[in-house]
């Protein structure tokens, strides 16, 4: 898998982490993906993108744990 860029959000602080992730995801272009490293599961910040971007991306998971969570998430277009 090609990724556009990675967020690894261990190297952030907590009050940081999702605004650097969205400021990531928001200047992907249609079709790339990112790689989003944690170090617990994101299922929050899944539900922070379903409200804030409902349609326009994808998330799955590609390793869960217990050291270490990774989850490509692909910028796509809604209603298309």
């Amino acid at each position: 898998m090609i990724f556009a860029k990675t967020v690894d959000a261990r190297e952030y602080k907590p009050i940081d982490k999702h605004r650097v992730i969205f400021e990531t995801f928001d200047s992907l272009g249609k079709g790339e993906k990112m790689e989003l490293i944690n170090d617990h599961d994101p299922k929050p910040l899944y539900y922070q993108f379903k409200a804030e971007r409902e349609g326009f991306f994808n998330w799955e998971y590609l390793e869960e744990g217990p050291e270490v969570w990774r989850v490509a998430i692909t910028k796509n277009f809604a209603n298309e």
